[in-house]
């Protein structure tokens, strides 16, 4: 089992970073005192593989020596565990910029002291911690989708992370899914649903599947729409957006919508995109497609 401590300077980034993380799979824990983080460790080697990544986010706010951190670490190798340590810092005059404006206490402020130097108050307490760091990034000038690159560089398998996309079948007539980030319309299609021996199918169902793909103008609407999503992923991906919500809809969304998007799921899934279908409305009584 691995695990990965998120340090580094308050205001830095190591929130967004664990956020991150957890979109690579990692089970993020803040804050937890260096005494639990062997019996942690215990626990999650018996959960037999549930937790096979873990990023522990720690700073100054837990006021304990950071060398007892270090030594509970080491007592991990005991349990065949591997650790590394991500380092998060950023310039103080940045620092100080986002305490103003989010109008944050520093955890070092003191009455009568500036942030200023709460912030290089802290630096001097988390050196010995910055010399154990394996890895130290460095996120002044930096927007959150480069950091969302960088992160994925250093702990994604093959450097990169690919967006959770759901495919959401629905039906119009039950309303449009309100997590949904694009959404897509194919009542225009010919409706199964008048068919009479595939009425009372769905999508799923390899008749009704074969019918709406079968049909000319389906075909050419498939083509368009993976090259827009061929084109419009990686920069959802470059921007740092954790999941995307694509809903495809007919009138009720048992036939049409359910089809189109399982061929969708199937096309993302063949071309290495981590998807999967949602068919939200496909068993609801009275639909009519």
């Amino acid at each position: 089992m691995e695990f990965l401590i998120v340090t580094g300077l308050s205001g830095a980034g190591k929130t967004q970073a664990a956020n991150f993380l957890e979109d690579l799979d990692y089970y993020c824990v803040d804050n937890m005192p260096s005494a639990l983080l062997k019996p942690f460790a215990e626990f999650c080697l018996a959960a037999q593989g549930r937790f096979k990544k873990v990023a522990l986010v720690t700073d100054i706010r837990a006021q304990e020596n950071f060398e007892q951190l270090f030594q509970a670490l080491e007592s991990l190798r005991d349990l065949d565990c591997s650790f590394r340590v991500l380092y998060i810092e950023a310039p103080v005059n940045s620092i100080v910029r986002r305490y103003k404006e989010t109008r944050r206490p520093h955890p070092l402020a003191e009455p009568g002291h500036t942030i200023q130097e709460a912030v290089q108050k802290e630096i001097g307490l988390m050196e010995p911690v910055r010399k154990r760091a394996d890895y130290i990034l460095n996120t002044g000038g930096t927007s959150l989708s480069q950091l969302h690159r960088e992160i994925c560089r250093l702990f994604a398998e093959g450097g990169e992370a690919t967006v959770p996309v759901n495919v959401i079948a629905f039906g119009y007539k039950y309303g449009i899914p309100i997590e949904a980030d694009l959404v897509f319309d194919v009542r225009f299609l010919p409706n199964p649903f008048y068919v009479e021996e595939l009425k009372n199918h769905s999508g799923l169902d390899q008749d009704v599947y074969d019918y709406v793909m079968g049909q000319a103008d389906t075909a050419e609407y498939m083509r368009k729409l993976t090259d827009f999503l061929d084109f419009q992923l990686p920069r959802f991906q470059e921007e740092g957006k954790p999941s995307l919500a694509v809903a495809v809809g007919c009138t009720g969304g048992r036939h049409r919508s359910v089809a189109v998007a399982r061929a969708l799921t199937d096309y993302l899934l063949e071309h290495g995109q981590n998807a999967r279908l949602i068919c939200r409305d496909m068993n609801r009584v009275n639909d009519n497609g």
